[in-house]
């Protein structure tokens, strides 16, 4: 008997996820199957790439390479790296944080407004962001041109402009990490507090940030490594000047085109090396925050 496609389709979306599981299990070659496409993928598309990336960097020795990285243009590119992800990632933590709890916990006019907002790095290409950037602040035809040049402050083709253009497109991580995760807490320990006497901010430090402390760490583990490999709003804005201006895509592009693939690579390889600490650090970020919810799960069933 021939079963309809819709029948068959209804019938599995009836089905409790234990009873699905059970029914998948019946069918080993589905499991097997579906494990392999998994590992497949994550095989070619993941793990072969990285490889590749410290093979090629170390390929010429340890020597060529200890002297790619420590090269001064490579070494100011780590450096303005580094330094921008330590200004952007404080400023969108406090613009996050502060966003999330004005979205989640009050209601205001303009609240649909300030959300749409803050996706908008989201739905706007990096490189479009860049122009914009110029078009606002670049000292011979920007929007701003004379205020900059009379007080002689110069933001594109310089640092502070990659680390606007850096904070733009990074932004939205934190806060979009902590609206849902407040809006399912809702307001009854916030209100509890307040009612019983606490003010505004002891109630914030006390109540509200303890409750999304996992999520805001990994909120800003993925606002790092964005901010670390930032490519195309920063390539606008930067005007490539080595040593100066170059951050670590940027110099690993600057090399690729020049044809020095083994420092190339090797700088590729610090890029890839922090983010398996970024990806190690979310990996037990993900993991404590379970042990969080597995432990008050088990709170409630203890209770009377």
């Amino acid at each position: 008997m021939k079963i309809n496609p819709a029948a068959r389709a209804r019938a599995i979306s009836s089905l409790a996820p234990g009873e699905l599981k059970r029914a998948l299990a019946a069918v080993p070659w589905i499991k097997c199957l579906v494990l392999g496409l998994a590992l497949g993928f994550f095989a070619v598309f993941l793990l072969l790439p990285l490889i590749v990336v410290f093979a090629e960097a170390f390929r010429k020795g340890l020597d060529a390479y200890w002297a790619a990285i420590s090269e001064p243009d490579a070494r100011a590119a780590v450096w303005l790296t580094l330094t921008t992800v330590a200004i952007a990632l404080p400023l969108n933590l406090v613009f996050g944080v502060a966003a999330a709890w004005c979205i989640a916990k009050f209601e205001f006019r303009g609240k649909q407004l300030l959300v749409t907002l803050i996706d908008l790095p989201f739905s706007v290409s990096p490189v479009v962001a860049g122009l914009v950037f110029v078009l606002l602040f670049s000292t011979q035809h920007g929007w701003f041109a004379p205020w900059l040049q009379a007080w002689d402050i110069k933001i594109i083709f310089a640092a502070p402009g990659i680390v606007l253009a850096t904070i733009f497109v990074t932004f939205p991580f934190v806060a979009r990490e902590l609206i849902p995760l407040m809006q399912a807490q809702g307001r009854e320990e916030e209100e509890a507090a307040i009612v019983l006497g606490a003010r505004g901010w002891q109630t914030f430090w006390r109540i509200t940030l303890p409750n999304v402390k996992w999520g805001l760490l990994y909120g800003i583990i993925l606002c790092n490594a964005r901010a670390m490999g930032e490519f195309g709003a920063v390539s606008v804005v930067s005007g490539h000047i080595r040593g100066q201006t170059n951050t670590m895509p940027l110099q690993v592009e600057i090399l690729y085109n020049e044809y020095s693939f083994s420092a190339a690579f090797a700088v590729a390889s610090l890029l890839a090396l922090l983010a398996l600490v970024t990806l190690a650090v979310k990996s037990w970020v993900e993991w404590k925050a379970r042990q969080a919810l597995d432990f008050n799960d088990d709170k409630q069933d203890i209770a009377p």
